[in-house]
């Protein structure tokens, strides 16, 4: 219930700051430019060509929202000096790191809302498969929150924004590259690699409309590692 309080009170953060707005007009923007020019193109492709096409670029971008979404949540507080308020207050750690996460995806939620336009314009010339979309926007929407649950554990971490983003950023591309380091090294630890890689292994078949358990599980065990180490932050400098 604290938690919720406090998504409320972040998520609210984010919609009267202009920031926030700035942020969705960019994405949407770029993520637009993409999807007219590579996603859609000039050759006449199928419809699940499209919307592969667009979950394919939109996966990057999401994570990119996840980044720029995550580098305020604790580290603003520990910049502006809050955080010993937050302390002071009646709520847990794990409540404050639960309830910005919250707000964040939230509002990552609301941008993939606004992204919606996008496949339905396939409609105009194609036909669309509602469950291809609703499985490409669970991907989106795991992969995202898994992103966003690493940026907090970043923004603990950090002294301000620009380092939470940074900490973010490198910790991201450790995992996405981890099927790099699959190819390169021998078993059992090209497989352990490999079921570790953030994008490569798991988001794929979402994107092409496809839903396995195994996916599902691990962008959760990667949120919930993610946001268990942030509150270990948190306790940790709360007794110092």
């Amino acid at each position: 219930m604290k938690a919720l309080l406090i998504a409320r009170r972040e998520l609210a953060g984010y919609l009267r700051t202009l920031s926030g707005y700035v942020i969705l007009a960019i994405l949407l923007a770029v993520n637009g430019l993409f999807f007219n020019a590579y996603a859609l193109g000039g050759a006449s492709k199928r419809s699940a060509e499209v919307l592969s096409g667009f979950f394919y670029y939109s996966s990057g971008f999401t994570i990119v929202a996840a980044i720029l979404v995550s580098m305020r949540l604790l580290a603003e507080e520990r910049q502006t000096g809050t955080l010993p308020l937050l302390y002071a207050s009646p709520v847990r750690d794990r409540d404050i790191v639960l309830g910005k996460f919250l707000a964040g995806l939230a509002f990552l939620a609301l941008y993939l809302v606004l992204t919606l336009y996008m496949p339905l314009l396939v409609l105009v010339n194609g036909k669309v498969s509602f469950g291809h979309v609703a499985a490409g926007y669970l991907g989106l929407l795991l992969l995202g929150g898994a992103s966003l649950a690493v940026g907090t554990f970043g923004s603990s971490l950090a002294k301000n924004q620009l380092l939470a983003a940074i900490f973010s950023a490198v910790m991201l591309v450790a995992l996405i590259l981890c099927w790099l380091l699959a190819r390169i090294t021998e078993q059992p630890l090209a497989d352990v690699f490999s079921a570790m890689s953030l994008w490569n292994q798991h988001y794929p078949p979402f994107q092409t409309g496809l839903i396995h358990v195994r996916d599902v599980v691990y962008y959760l065990c990667v949120t919930y590692v993610a946001l268990f180490a942030a509150t270990r932050v948190l306790e940790a400098r709360r007794w110092r």
